[in-house]
């Protein structure tokens, strides 16, 4: 598995379901950022590091697909995956449980300097350095 990969396994509990077991739409969200933010921590660059290294790095864009519900302690698997890194930061999740895919969807992050709250055109120097590439 990539370097740029995480997976995260986990099981709908009931609080995540609407009244008829089924994971409400909008904690699909919610199993996104937890893989995002492993695959970032794995990286050495959550969300204290980047605030630390002097970004801020927001959401800007986010699709989802529903493909087929998730429901109550249904094993699932989470994949996150960084795509893209040069000018912004994009990556593609699918959820999917025994082989078969529930949804999937992207985010796109951009850099904006903490302090000015300006956005940055260009990929800040860290991020290349946690992801072990050379700019």
């Amino acid at each position: 598995m990539s370097r740029w990969v995480h997976e995260l396994h986990i099981a709908p509990q009931f609080y995540d379901c609407d009244p008829m077991f089924v994971v409400w739409h909008g904690h699909y969200l919610k199993y996104f950022e937890q893989a995002r933010a492993e695959l970032l921590g794995s990286l050495n660059y959550g969300y204290r590091q980047m605030l630390e290294s002097g970004y801020l790095w927001p959401i800007v864009d986010l699709r989802l697909k529903y493909v087929r519900s998730a429901k109550l302690l249904q094993p699932l698997t989470v994949r996150a995956e960084i795509v893209e890194y040069e000018h912004r930061l994009k990556l593609d999740y699918r959820i999917t449980s025994e082989g078969e895919t529930l949804t999937r969807g992207y985010t796109v992050q951009v850099a904006v300097d903490a302090k000015t709250q300006e956005l940055q055109y260009v990929t800040p120097r860290v991020l290349w350095e946690r992801l072990g590439v050379a700019p």
